[in-house]
């Protein structure tokens, strides 16, 4: 199919991006690496009035290191952050989980930051945020203001961006002590995406989990933190943990209610695979503690 008719816009700053989408009459969509957006105008679930490109917008792409850790340019493409290799030192858990995505060809074009903004809850990144502790920083009317994982996923493809917000930067922290991290998913036999995907990451001091990070996707309608896990992992030493014990936790607080039950599998079977999943994820983790 064709999507209908719309005005399109090819901006090559944040500041032109933002100005085309508050002079806009009627719907607005940003482009990024456009596979999920086009197939929708292609089967008609979304179909703007406008259409803002951000390929041009060379401010959004990119890694650079910060005080704090890394900072990664909305529009980079998977593959970029992947050559880049900073990020599998700061967040091995997070590059694990980019490295899971799609193939070859969706990772040389999808973004992190569009990624991140759909909030597909069955794409590879939302767990691996969650674990990495990362910051998203979007720029709107008012200017920029950055908005922790924990607080931007809000639900099935619903965010803490707004209307007229776009996502600039991903920022990831660098961690004081060794950092070992792991993702585990089981991938959907028709998509690829995750049935359940669980991100791990461990910061270690002289053999001990000092900090855990863990989190989930397309086990509920949004990433989720499994806070039991990581609170089994803190203060633990490395080579004690019991990944099998660890993993029988993963659905200890979970509302079972809200578990996801489709075609691709049941709230029961998906509960299954999260423990099990978590359970693969946590030896991984720890497997690569040196």
């Amino acid at each position: 199919m064709f999507p209908d008719s719309f005005d399109y816009h090819a901006p090559t700053t944040v500041e032109d991006a933002r100005a085309a989408m508050a002079d806009a009459d009627g719907e607005v969509e940003l482009l990024a690496g456009g596979h999920s957006l086009i197939p929708a105008m292609k089967s008609g679930l979304s179909s703007p009035d406008v259409l803002v490109d951000l390929g041009d917008v060379t401010a959004l792409d990119g890694v650079e290191e910060t005080d704090d850790g890394l900072a990664i340019g909305a529009t980079t493409t998977y593959a970029d952050v992947l050559a880049d290799g900073r990020l599998g030192t700061v967040a091995p858990a997070f590059a694990a989980a980019i490295a899971a995505v799609g193939d070859r060809q969706v990772r040389n074009r999808g973004t992190v930051g569009g990624n991140l903004a759909h909030a597909d809850p069955a794409s590879d990144l939302p767990g691996a945020a969650l674990a990495a502790d990362a910051t998203v920083t979007v720029q709107g009317p008012d200017g920029s203001r950055e908005v922790g994982a924990d607080e931007f996923f809000l639900g099935m493809y619903m965010t803490d961006v707004g209307p007229e917000e776009l996502v600039t930067t991903v920022s990831v922290p660098d961690r004081d002590g060794e950092v070992a991290g792991a993702y585990r998913k089981k991938p959907s036999p028709s998509s690829g995406y995750a049935m359940v995907g669980v991100a791990v990451s461990l910061t270690v001091d002289a053999g001990t989990v000092v900090d855990a990070g863990v989190g989930a996707n397309g086990v509920m309608d949004h990433g989720i933190r499994l806070a039991a896990v990581e609170a089994a992992l803190t203060d633990t030493a490395a080579e004690a943990v019991d990944p099998a014990a660890v993993g029988e936790l993963a659905t200890e607080d979970l509302d079972t209610d809200l578990v996801m039950d489709d075609l691709q599998a049941s709230a029961e079977f998906r509960a299954a695979l999260l423990e099990t999943y978590t359970e693969r994820a946590v030896a991984d983790a720890v497997d690569a503690v040196a």
